[in-house]
């Protein structure tokens, strides 16, 4: 099974884990309707025994829904499962007891004593400045709640700048969680990723198929459910800017008997201290996601996508 660490930390998850956004999330991705309960519990035991037993989700997925449903599952499994949740910076949160209590009510929700890792949702604190939010998460890492920490959606500077309130407590900063694909790919040109390599920080890749774009299923009358329908890129002209890419991607899944998001959840694996998190909204997903795994594509390969300039 392909492993990776998260960030300097002697933590190992699994080279890909599942994103559970989508697990209670009714507005933009239709749970209630078009899936439900049932359907995301196959996509939990199905990414289990396809060897994904890391999982992504936030207070605010559902909200409280996701970590609900996820804490109910992990208590019918017989395997280890690890847990990345995260902590919202709402503005009426601005002192450090907020900041635990939320912690706290997350572990509720996920009847767990603790979790993998507990990231920043995004950079905006609002009346809490950055040193007493990492701080109390410094605490909680020594009281034992919590193994790693990350933040999610910083830029370069405020990654460094986390790095180091960190550092001065011997705490790594294990994880920046960005928008990442082969059709988003700003964190390279914003430094990002540079940077993230540079201090040995693991970089958790969400969207890594562009909300289904690079599945390859998205053509003509058939459009997503839920809030999606109204993105430009689903409709024929967004397809069309998109082809250069989707064309290799079929070339290789061809090559590799994979599917293209198999092929587009590996080119991020290849980066090198990339974790992909697609989400899974049934068991067919799960184990597709898990697929890209156990192969690699080639420095070759990776690289035909350097040249192509997409709209975002």
């Amino acid at each position: 099974m392909d492993t990776a660490t998260l960030g300097q930390t002697n933590i190992t998850v699994p080279a890909l884990g599942i994103g559970a956004w989508s697990w209670g999330d009714r507005l933009f991705w239709d749970y209630g309707s078009s899936y439900g309960k049932a359907e995301v519990r196959q996509a939990f035991e199905g990414a289990i025994a396809a060897g994904a037993t890391f999982f992504d989700t936030a207070e605010v997925y559902g909200p409280g829904t996701s970590e609900e449903l996820l804490g109910e599952f992990m208590k019918t499994s017989d395997r280890p499962v690890q847990i990345a949740t995260k902590y919202g910076p709402l503005p009426w949160r601005f002192s450090g007891s907020a900041v635990s209590e939320a912690l706290t009510a997350s572990l509720k929700r996920l009847q767990c004593d603790r979790v993998t890792l507990y990231q920043v949702h995004w950079p905006f604190t609002f009346f809490m400045s950055q040193e007493t939010l990492l701080n109390t998460l410094a605490d909680e890492v020594e009281k034992g709640r919590i193994e790693a920490i990350g933040v999610s959606n910083y830029d370069a500077d405020g990654m460094r700048q986390a790095y180091d309130i960190l550092a001065r407590r011997g705490i790594p900063l294990a994880v920046n969680q960005v928008r990442y694909s082969l059709l988003s790919r700003q964190i390279e040109a914003e430094n990002i990723l540079a940077t993230a390599k540079e201090l040995g920080i693991t970089l958790l890749a969400y969207s890594p198929l562009s909300q289904g774009l690079l599945t390859d299923k998205y053509r003509g009358d058939k459009t997503p459910q839920g809030a999606r329908k109204l993105d430009r890129r689903f409709r024929d002209s967004g397809l069309k800017d998109i082809e250069p890419v989707l064309s290799i991607v079929r070339e290789l899944a061809q090559k590799y008997s994979k599917t293209p998001a198999q092929v587009s959840l590996n080119w991020l694996m290849c980066q090198g201290n990339v974790i992909p998190i697609p989400g899974a909204k049934n068991d067919r997903q799960a184990r597709e996601n898990a697929g890209a795994m156990g192969w690699r594509l080639s420095a070759e390969e990776v690289n035909r996508f350097a040249e192509l300039k997409i709209k975002n």
